[in-house]
């Protein structure tokens, strides 16, 4: 048996300082981090659909929209979380700190096994508390199967599997978006 070790708790502080120190992208969940592994090319190809459909929407129409991949960092309950989401859009005007964004209209999470109940779980109860979200995706990276999430106006959250002619139309201030499974999976092999 290996000898008991003694459990550390980083600040939030502390977190960021190891971060911006750090080689390997590491998750903070109340004082505890957590590095992060390496990805499946058909998660990095989702991934880079999932941007790109985003990014391609709000091209040259000015505004504070902004699409970030896999290495903006997600600021969530006051500094006790941040996490590296797959894909985040923000359009708050005042959510322009330089390595985080804490006003996420749109999350996406592309699942792998090691990922998925992470991302269903921890994760969603984390962001579901976010006020400037509307939208969360759960993408699997092992077959093609787009779980989704939106807010009402009421502030209720309402879930559906996107299915194969059906579109989910991503709507953020002055911005909007349009994905589809064909968008989400084009190019990718399982």
């Amino acid at each position: 048996m290996s000898a008991l070790q003694k459990q550390t708790h980083l600040t939030e502080q502390d977190y960021l300082a190891f971060e911006e120190a750090s080689d390997v992208k590491h998750e903070y969940v109340a004082g505890k981090i957590y590095a992060m592994a390496g990805a499946s090319r058909q998660h990095n190809q989702i991934t880079g659909n999932l941007f790109f459909q985003l990014r391609s929407a709000s091209r040259g129409k000015g505004g504070n929209c902004n699409v970030f991949a896999s290495d903006m960092k997600l600021r969530a309950e006051n500094g006790s979380f941040y996490y590296y989401p797959d894909v985040i859009l923000s359009c708050a005007e005042d959510d322009n700190a330089q390595f985080h964004c804490e006003k996420p209209c749109f999350i996406a999470e592309v699942l792998s096994k090691s990922t998925a109940k992470l991302d269903r779980r921890e994760k969603w109860q984390t962001y579901q508390k976010i006020p400037s979200l509307r939208y969360y995706l759960l993408v699997d990276s092992l077959k093609q199967k787009v779980d989704y999430f939106i807010r009402s106006e009421t502030g209720e959250w309402f879930g559906a599997e996107l299915e194969g002619g059906e579109t989910v139309t991503i709507e953020c201030e002055n911005y909007q978006a349009v994905l589809t499974l064909a968008d989400i999976y084009e190019d990718v092999s399982f």
